[in-house]
């Protein structure tokens, strides 16, 4: 359309920005004030000198029931002795919310918003300013929008040396109350997070929120959730902690400093360490959680839990149930720092190759029975095995066997016909 438009001389093409200018001219006395007066119909902007402008105190914030803003009322701020006035609308609140990011770089500069060698630490020669953004769709518009718009604007003044603020942007979904509806008061349905902690704890609160699936998605809150996960950190703490008699809790006789012997909670232990810390990293929060109730299931079947190891697991978990993790980590003792200001463990590459495997048995494409074997056992050991298995035994006594399927370390298909 714009292209016969223009073959035909009745219009020209053109790219036409628009910002919503509305909230800068909202009559209201809260914002920050325009550092600019006006005298003879031109405006004039503040010396250096007199910036920051604030606000005046002010007795009356009701409506001044004209079309003046609220500002109007203070006349002997408004007027100056040289005859102009002052701009008596305000920015919107938030407009520094457009440029606070830089501002945190650089807080106690006074002569600058940030100096040029600060954020030249921060940004690191990196396109945005920002490594990584997490926020709601909601904000979008109502405050990326701005923030790149000003931005910009301030990059291509040569006051920031990065063209963009921020390098990735993640959009957490909608947390939707129980019925599958956004939470409102009016609907019935918003879940008070006081009351979650005070019967469950905030640990709890905390890791229910990520583990309720991926970071993007749009999920519905489930109590049933929350009491799930509220269970997985009591089996942390009844690793290292048991009641005695009279009900108090105490380190139980299975957390001993000694050195980890059992190659299957070891191998368990550094995958957790592995990935949770790539899961932190790719924000799937939900998978890491789930690798750390696999490990906690570990530490719960062996009967002596190392402290070394177990103690690795509590710094992984530490993001996640920062309370519990301390809590644990002060009472077990051997050391006084804080899990939160310890380095994030190392796992060991060797201790994570499996010596031995668990395969798949099936007769005529059917899981019949596993059986673990020795890594990269041969056809023939793994026959061996398979068919001395009872149920693989109840398909295959008295039949043919037509062909055999074997996948190194993974199944043995076994083809009878009668």
């Amino acid at each position: 359309m714009i292209d016969w438009l223009e073959a035909e001389g009745k219009g020209k093409r053109r790219v036409q920005y628009k910002l919503r200018d509305w909230l800068f001219s909202r009559q209201r006395y809260w914002g920050e004030p325009f550092p600019i007066t006006w005298k003879d119909g031109e405006h004039h902007p503040l010396p250096d000198a007199e910036l920051p402008l604030l606000a005046p105190e002010l007795e009356d914030y009701t409506p001044t029931g004209t079309p003046d803003p609220m500002l109007s009322k203070a006349r002997d701020w408004v007027e100056l002795p040289d005859g102009s006035l002052r701009e008596t609308n305000t920015m919107p609140q938030w407009a520094g919310s457009c440029w606070y990011y830089l501002r945190y770089c650089d807080p106690g500069n006074s002569e600058r918003f940030i100096s040029k060698e600060a954020e030249e630490y921060w940004s690191d020669d990196k396109p945005g300013m920002v490594d990584l953004y997490v926020g709601g769709t909601e904000h979008a518009v109502l405050h990326l929008l701005y923030a790149r718009f000003w931005h910009k604007v301030l990059f291509d003044l040569g006051h920031v040396r990065t063209p963009e603020p921020f390098q990735r942007l993640v959009n957490q979904g909608l947390i939707l109350g129980e019925d599958n509806q956004k939470m409102s008061k009016s609907r019935g349905n918003v879940v008070n997070p006081d009351d979650v902690v005070s019967e469950y704890g905030a640990d709890s609160l905390r890791l229910y929120e990520m583990f309720m699936g991926p970071l993007e998605q749009v999920k519905p809150w489930q109590m049933k959730g929350v009491e799930g996960v509220s269970r997985f950190l009591a089996r942390v703490w009844r690793v290292a902690f048991e009641q005695d008699g009279e009900g108090e809790w105490k380190l139980t006789d299975k957390v001993q400093d000694v050195e980890c012997t059992d190659k299957e909670l070891l191998r368990v232990v550094h995958e957790t360490i592995k990935k949770v810390g790539e899961d932190i990293e790719k924000l799937s929060f939900n998978t890491a959680i789930s690798q750390m109730m696999v490990c906690t299931n570990a530490f719960t079947q062996v009967e002596v839990v190392p402290l070394k190891e177990f103690t690795q697991f509590l710094a992984v978990l530490n993001p996640f149930a920062p309370h519990l993790t301390e809590e644990i980590r002060d009472r077990i003792g051997k050391s006084t720092a804080l899990l939160s200001e310890s380095s994030w463990p190392e796992f060991d590459p060797a201790a994570l190759v499996r010596n031995e495997v668990e395969l798949v048995i099936q007769v005529n494409g059917k899981l019949r029975d596993r059986i673990t074997m020795p890594k990269d056992a041969d056809e023939e050991a793994v026959k061996a095995v398979a068919f001395e298995c009872p149920r693989v035994k109840e398909y295959t006594d008295g039949k043919t066997i037509r062909k055999i399927i074997h996948i190194p370390n993974k199944i043995l298909n076994i083809v009878a016909t009668d």
